[in-house]
């Protein structure tokens, strides 16, 4: 049986080498970007003029179109985080540690975002803008890992060392992602439970369709901004490789 051979030089992993992904990101952040702002305005547009006011929390609901978005965000980017610092610990690739490094900022600035509007949505509801519950106390020390991944990478010179390092920390931190998920029921909080459930959603369906877009609007943000920042991080590591130096002697077009 005759079988169709791959073309020469073909990888699945080709992509793997920096100098490789690197004119890749720069071709996939504008769209993604473009994408994110473009559902951000659907979706701000659905939750702010179009749903209707809530039967119990009248219009302070509303800001559950940015918080909840950010607050998955967060957990999802800290556990690819440590996914790519695991796979760069285990194998000692280059493009895995990057990765991990450039996602840092946007999962801490969504961990950030998640706490400045949950403290928001708190004072009408709870009479307070924090209280020392079990999901927000978490979700504080989920962006306490993320500062003190970047912080651990910033304080030591060689990178390969602060790769290793932060990683260990990046993997460790795993543990707290659980806790903020579960945390509502492990526990008698103050924090409302979900609203989405795989069984269902108690929110109406055209809350539920703003927050979707909302949510993939955080989504298409967060992938951009990483490409964008790998690309940079790219270049920092690399600078003294031949390619980046034909790269900046290049002419502009």
């Amino acid at each position: 049986m005759n079988s169709v051979a791959a073309p020469a030089g073909f990888s699945l992993f080709r992509y793997s080498a920096p100098h490789l992904f690197y004119p890749l990101a720069g071709k996939l952040a504008p769209w993604f970007l473009a994408i994110g702002g473009l559902l951000a305005a659907i979706g701000l547009y659905i939750g702010f003029f179009v749903a209707p006011v809530d039967a119990q929390q009248g219009d302070s609901y509303r800001i559950i179109f940015i918080h909840v978005p950010s607050a998955w965000m967060a957990m999802f980017l800290y556990l690819v985080m440590a996914f790519w610092a695991g796979i760069g610990l285990a194998f000692n690739t280059r493009l895995s540690s990057i990765m991990a490094s450039a996602i840092a900022p946007t999962g801490a600035i969504m961990a950030f975002v998640s706490l400045w509007t949950g403290a928001l949505w708190g004072r009408p509801t709870w009479g307070a803008y924090w209280v020392w519950d079990a999901r927000l106390t978490s979700t504080l020390i989920l962006l306490f890992l993320y500062f003190g991944y970047m912080a651990l990478q910033a304080a030591i010179d060689d990178p390969r060392r602060a790769d290793k390092a932060s990683a260990v920390l990046a993997l460790v931190g795993v543990v707290n992602v659980p806790i903020i998920y579960f945390s509502v029921k492990w526990w008698n909080t103050l924090h409302q439970g979900a609203s989405i459930k795989p069984g269902g959603s108690s929110m109406a369906d055209i809350m539920l369709t703003g927050l979707m877009v909302m949510v993939f609007a955080f989504w298409a943000y967060a992938i951009g901004m990483v490409l964008l920042r790998v690309r940079a991080l790219i270049l920092e590591r690399e600078k003294r490789a031949q390619w980046v130096t034909d790269l900046v002697r290049a002419p502009r077009g």
